[in-house]
């Protein structure tokens, strides 16, 4: 199967951000996705650069920029996406919120969104599929030559946990505390065609798959890989799909950045003719686990001799290392909030310690994230 990859603008950049709605007072998720998508997208103006879509589940509109220059430009449409949901939202008594997962929803309270797509995944895929109630962050960053595709997702996967870990934020599904600081990211790899990408050389092994994948009825097309990074063919991009949905807006920013100037730095190795840092698979298996349980307080397997190093450290050092390269990009301010994050803690932290301060009264976390959301730009208060 040929499959061709669009053209695209070296390190260009795009952000999608899955958010949960929900009622103020209870916490509870509230299912108008889509009459408040058709709103927003009939009084959009012909150049808005933003869109908001539906996803699985009609308590969850997704937020999309347009094709960014720079992380600042995507991160700009994202805060005129809020700003027009909140148009609708508000009036509707209705808040605005994101995380990894809900932190006492359960999945027999939600309606999925009536479109083909999503029934015929729930009726593959059953009792996993309905608890699909996940919501997570996407980042493209264009890749200008299809030769380097599966190379850069090869090497972008040694770097998966550390994104995971950062963005983690579920540490409670269905009102129980979990033990993982993303059990998000366990519960999405349940779906068939999800879970780490395979280990493929080149285009080539790519389309091979596909043509796999599509000839024994497993998928459709290349827009039902979910791979925690895919291509993404028809944009020209590579994207990455391992983070939890962030909190807030400078968290979103900060994904980006870390991951916009990733895949510029590996690729300027490849144009070096360096050899790109690839682990073991049962290595990267391994690392995603660890992430997913410990977030910020990994220990990761950092090369294929098996060293192990602690998530914020390796951190701390590819920062040093990516900060000239994000200053190039014109995202070095978003890169810097990684140390953010860093120094005040994950999602899945501070939402821990909210429940611990509430008596383990999982409506108060509810409301913690409702409040931190409304710090974006684009909010109405």
């Amino acid at each position: 199967m040929e499959l061709a990859f669009a053209p695209s603008r070296r390190s260009t950049v795009g952000v999608e951000w899955e958010l949960m709605l929900v009622d103020p007072a209870t916490g509870e998720l509230v299912g108008r996705g889509p009459e408040i998508i058709e709103q927003v997208t009939a009084s959009a103006s012909p150049d808005a650069r933003h869109t908001a879509t539906a996803e699985l589940l009609t308590n969850t509109v997704e937020i999309t920029s347009g094709v960014g220059r720079d992380v600042p430009e995507a991160i700009g449409d994202i805060a005129a996406a809020i700003a027009a949901l909140r148009v609708q939202t508000d009036p509707r008594g209705i808040e605005l919120m994101c995380a990894g997962s809900h932190p006492f929803a359960r999945w027999f309270d939600q309606a999925v969104t009536d479109k083909t797509r999503y029934h015929t995944l729930v009726e593959r895929t059953q009792w996993w599929g309905r608890n699909m109630m996940i919501w997570g962050v996407h980042v493209h960053v264009g890749v200008e030559d299809v030769r380097k595709v599966m190379p850069l997702i090869g090497a972008l996967g040694c770097y998966l946990p550390h994104l995971q870990a950062l963005s983690a934020s579920s540490p409670f599904w269905a009102g129980e505390r979990t033990g993982y600081a993303s059990n998000r990211a366990l519960v999405f790899q349940q779906l068939p065609t999800a879970g780490l990408p395979w280990p493929l050389p080149d285009w080539a092994a790519y389309e091979g798959y596909l043509d796999d994948m599509v000839r024994t009825g497993v998928m459709e097309d290349a827009t039902e890989v979910r791979w925690d990074i895919r291509p993404a063919p028809r944009w020209g991009t590579i994207e990455v799909r391992a983070c939890d949905g962030v909190s807030t807006i400078a968290e979103l920013a900060a994904i980006a950045a870390l991951t916009q100037s990733l895949v510029e730095h590996l690729s300027r190795e490849l144009d070096a003719g360096r050899e790109l840092p690839v682990l073991q698979p049962w290595y990267h298996r391994e690392n995603k686990w660890r992430a997913a349980r410990y977030g910020l307080d990994a220990e990761l397997i950092v090369d294929r001799a098996g060293v192990e190093r602690p998530v914020v450290a390796h951190l701390e050092e590819l920062l040093d290392v990516l900060l000239p390269v994000a200053a190039e990009l014109g995202c070095r301010d978003e890169l810097e909030g990684v140390r953010t994050t860093l120094a005040t803690g994950a999602s899945y932290q501070r939402q821990l310690r909210v429940a611990d301060d509430a008596g383990g009264d999982l409506r108060a976390v509810a409301a913690h994230l409702i409040r931190e959301f409304r710090g974006a730009p684009g909010s109405a208060g």
